[in-house]
């Protein structure tokens, strides 16, 4: 008959996936009970928010079932007392201290950036609602909000509490329809705290939003980039391997302009142009239906030919996405006119990431 050695022994072989170490030598493995065949027992993580957690599960059930007359396994998790995690790292600072050492946990399919040329298009709720399209369609979503000094994301989504720290990296946020956020609005004591920083420091966030933060297995990671081709849009370029860039404009021939200059900047690195999103088409009257160019004739087919991308479609200037951002609630938008449009970036999305080559020209 199998006993509670044995199984200790089975589970030694069983790693943390963060720690590279037995989750018996972690100290991760209590109460064992053997009776009749079934096998129970606790798992103490580091957190119980862990996306490894149902992997290390998995593995823990497995190898418990190699042995001879175990028929069942019963796997119950509690998160680590204060006590057992300093046992974990009894004289030295947690290794999320260190830069990068969440990124070989991340297995991310496809990385597309959102971007514009200029503020006020939407480019924020264009990124969110191509994270809610794909999450709908059973797709792995993360958002990575790299507009540091104009943050939005949370707020669309209705988050607010701070991520918790797993023992690798930061564990990002999760929204009801389980789409993974991190922002640095998530970071702050107040929502409307100010980030007062310049560029290195605002680089520096966004390579920790890359490499420091538990992404764990992602069909595709949004990134919100800030207006324009500032060193946050310049960092993520050079530092994260990219798909592809959907870049978002609206109808003004001004916004054409400034768009032609992101697709320039994409060019420059070396990053595909996955297409041009047009926001605030148009409008439609409350009352008789009729459509109405707010802003003018459209000129984003025009400026997708002129930057050689494809033109992927038009959004109207809708109330309720206003209010459902407003309320947290844009994953109850219904994004009828999005569903085209998210069809076609992932028909154009590079399976294979490119790794941006340097720019030719960097800013002082």
């Amino acid at each position: 008959m199998v006993d509670e050695p044995q199984v200790i022994e089975a589970l030694r072989a069983v790693q943390d996936p963060e720690l590279r170490e037995s989750i018996v030598e972690l100290g991760m493995v209590h109460d064992v009970v053997v009776e009749d065949g079934q096998v129970s027992f606790t798992l103490a993580l580091t957190t119980l928010a862990c996306p490894l957690r149902e992997q290390i599960i998995e593995e823990a059930e497995q190898a418990v079932m190699t042995l001879d007359h175990v028929e069942d396994v019963n796997v119950t998790l509690r998160e680590m007392t204060a006590e057992e995690k300093e046992r974990i790292w009894p004289e030295k600072p947690p290794r999320q201290q260190q830069a990068g050492v969440a990124e070989h946990l991340n297995n991310v399919k496809h990385v597309v950036a959102v971007m514009s040329g200029k503020g006020g298009v939407g480019k924020s709720s264009v990124a969110a609602l191509l994270a809610v399209a794909l999450r709908r369609q059973g797709k792995r979503v993360g958002v990575l909000d790299a507009d540091i000094t104009g943050p939005s994301i949370p707020k669309m989504f209705g988050l607010h509490e701070p991520p918790p720290m797993g023992p690798i990296g930061i564990i990002p946020a999760e929204t009801e329809e389980g789409i993974h956020v991190m922002s640095i609005n998530l970071l702050l004591p107040a929502e409307d705290e100010a980030v007062i920083w310049r560029g290195p420091l605002i680089s520096g966030a966004i390579k920790q939003f890359w490499g420091d933060v538990v992404w764990g297995d992602l069909d595709y990671l949004i990134v919100d980039l800030p207006p324009g081709t500032s060193d946050a849009s310049l960092t993520v370029m050079q530092s994260m391997p990219l798909n592809g860039v959907v870049l978002v404009t609206s109808p003004q021939g001004l916004a054409g302009m400034v768009v032609r200059k992101a697709a320039r900047m994409a060019e420059q690195l070396n990053v595909p142009i996955v297409g041009v999103v047009e926001n605030m088409s148009y409008a439609l009257c409350p009352n008789c239906g009729e459509r109405i160019d707010i802003f003018g004739p459209s000129k984003s087919e025009g400026v997708a030919r002129s930057v050689g991308a494809p033109f992927l479609g038009r959004l109207p200037l809708d109330p309720e996405l206003a209010e459902r951002c407003d309320a947290g609630e844009i994953e109850l938008y219904p994004a009828e006119d999005f569903e085209s449009i998210v069809e076609e970036v992932q028909k154009r999305v590079p399976e294979k990431a490119r790794q941006p080559a340097t720019a030719r020209q960097q800013r002082p």
